[in-house]
């Protein structure tokens, strides 16, 4: 059941597309099965998936956008909020990267490897207490990206406490309150996003240009059982 729940997850945070909109009923009946997601939480899910299944595709696109790639305290990139833009980001990305090679997962994307959607689809294909592990390890990241989204009303916020409770674990709230004290990004200055933009881009994985899993692989893998024997997944705590 996990399993089918971390791809849904993934799919829910991934770029809204057509292919994706069309998905989003099934992907809602996944959470709906899923004993482990709490009844609030299953309601704001569903509330959710059917915003982003009948919503207006270029509304969803910009508000995607503007949520995600223009607010880095909002990034789904977990290593930003862990080690910002120092050395050890490098080092930890290279750490993950290799873990996912070792359980079997080359990640079909132009995405970061520590991009949360990537991570949930790997997560998908491990046993239970890896994936609770890995989960309880970012924990207070998934707290502090939840906490925000539910300050600006985003449905996303929903997604995050989701993925709290298949971790089983209370964040650390010292390091939550640690992170909710940084100032949230304007996603309209520019000026700031022309400075993200001018950092030097690294490329992991074995095709940079291959882009995005497609979501009907993504949903036909949901019904098969995980196969990848067990490694040691790469820490996402704050001395990682």
């Amino acid at each position: 059941m996990m399993d089918r729940t971390l791809k849904a997850l993934s799919l829910t945070l991934s770029y809204p597309t057509v292919e994706l909109q069309a998905a989003m009923p099934e992907i809602g009946a996944v959470f709906e099965a899923d004993p482990c997601i709490a009844p609030e939480t299953m309601a704001a899910l569903q509330t959710l998936t059917d915003a982003l299944g009948r919503g207006d595709l270029f509304d969803l696109q910009e508000s995607y956008v503007m949520l995600f790639d223009r607010s880095r305290t909002l990034s789904l990139n977990l290593f930003e909020h862990v080690h910002g833009e120092s050395r050890d980001r490098g080092g930890a990305m290279v750490s993950l990267i290799e873990t996912y090679r070792a359980g079997g997962f080359e990640p079909a994307t132009s995405e970061l490897p520590d991009h949360l959607p990537v991570l949930l689809e790997f997560l998908s294909t491990r046993p239970f207490a890896e994936v609770q592990e890995t989960l309880a390890d970012a924990a207070h990241i998934l707290d502090a990206l939840g906490a925000r989204h539910a300050r600006r009303k985003s449905g996303y916020a929903a997604a995050f406490a989701a993925l709290l409770q298949l971790a089983n674990t209370q964040a650390d709230a010292g390091a939550v309150a640690e992170m909710l004290a940084q100032p949230d990004d304007d996603p309209t200055d520019l000026t700031a996003l022309d400075a993200v933009w001018e950092e030097t881009e690294v490329a992991f994985g074995h095709d940079p240009n291959a882009g995005c899993p497609q979501v009907r692989d993504m949903l036909a893998l949901m019904d098969k059982p995980a196969t990848a024997k067990k490694q040691a997944s790469a820490p996402l705590n704050r001395s990682a």
